[in-house]
C-alpha cells in the first residue's frame, strides 16, 4: 500500500474554509494526485480538509470517506496548552520545543507526557486517542500495528493507493504514532506545509511491513503550477 497524507490548503480558521489561494493549492494537488490515481480517499470532517480533497475526488471520480478522528478540533482540545500566553500547539511554543530536547524527555520515550513539566496537561488522553484511532484505521486497511516496533503485521494484502486529507496539528501526532517516533522528537524535527504531500510505503515483506517515508510534505505541485512555495505564509524556499 502507498499511503498519502495531505495537509489542507491555505485556510481561514473561522469560519472553517479555504482562502482563494488554498483553493488553487488544492487544485494543483489534485492534478498531481491524478497522474497515478488513488483507490481510496479519506478526509477529516473539517470543511477545510473536505474542500482540499474535493478537486481530487472530482478529477478521479471518487467519493471521499469522512473520518472524524482526524478532525483537528479533537487534537486541539488535548494537545494545545497554555504556557502563559494563551493556548497554542506544543510544537509552536519555544518553551516546549526546548524541553523536548532534554535527555529526561528522551528517556521517557513514548510516555513523554509523564514528564513532571507536562503531567498537568491532558496530553496522554490526546495521544492515546490518536494512537488508538490510527491503529484502528490501519487495521481496516489490512495492517495491525505492533506498537513500539515501527512494524505492522499484514492481516490482508493491500496494493491500493490510499489518501487522507487532514491537518498539521493532528497530522504530526498521527505520523509520529504511525512511525513509532515519540511525539517530542517528531515535532522537534519535522513539519508540513499547506497541501504538503507525505508518501509512506507499506511494502509488504512476508507477514510484516515496516512503513517507510518516501517524501515528507512535498510541495512540488505548487512549484509546477507557479504558485507561491512557502511555509505557513512566512518562510519562503
Amino acid at each position: 500500500m502507498l499511503f498519502f497524507y495531505l495537509r489542507h490548503g491555505n485556510p481561514i480558521y473561522d469560519p472553517d474554509s479555504l482562502t482563494p489561494l488554498g483553493t488553487r493549492q488544492a487544485e494543483a494537488l489534485a492534478k498531481r494526485l491524478a497522474l497515478y490515481g488513488l483507490d481510496r480517499i479519506y478526509a477529516s470532517t473539517s470543511t477545510r480538509a473536505i474542500q482540499t480533497a474535493k478537486p481530487t475526488c472530482e478529477l478521479l471520480n471518487k467519493e471521499m470517506t469522512l473520518v472524524d478522528f482526524a478532525n483537528e478540533g479533537w487534537a486541539w482540545r488535548d494537545l494545545a496548552v497554555d504556557a502563559g500566553n494563551g493556548p497554542g500547539w506544543l510544537f509552536q511554543q519555544d518553551v516546549f520545543l526546548e524541553l523536548f530536547t532534554e535527555k529526561s524527555i528522551r528517556q521517557l520515550d513514548e510516555k513523554w507526557y509523564d514528564h513532571p513539566a507536562l503531567k498537568k496537561y491532558n496530553l496522554k488522553k490526546g495521544i492515546d486517542r490518536i494512537r488508538d484511532e490510527s491503529d484502528k484505521f490501519f487495521a481496516e486497511l489490512g495492517y495491525e500495528h505492533i506498537r513500539g516496533t515501527g512494524k505492522y503485521r499484514v492481516i490482508k494484502q493491500n496494493r491500493e493507493r490510499v489518501a487522507l486529507f487532514a491537518h498539521q496539528g493532528f497530522g504530526l501526532a498521527f505520523l509520529s504514532t504511525l512511525l513509532d517516533i515519540p511525539y517530542p522528537q517528531f515535532v522537534r524535527h519535522f513539519d508540513m506545509c499547506h497541501t504538503g504531500m507525505t508518501v509512506i510505503d507499506f511494502h509488504e515483506s512476508g507477514s510484516y511491513t515496516i512503513p517507510k517515508v518516501l517524501t515528507l510534505s512535498s510541495d512540488a505541485h505548487l512549484y509546477r503550477e507557479g504558485l507561491p512555495t512557502f511555509y505557513n505564509d512566512s518562510l519562503r524556499f
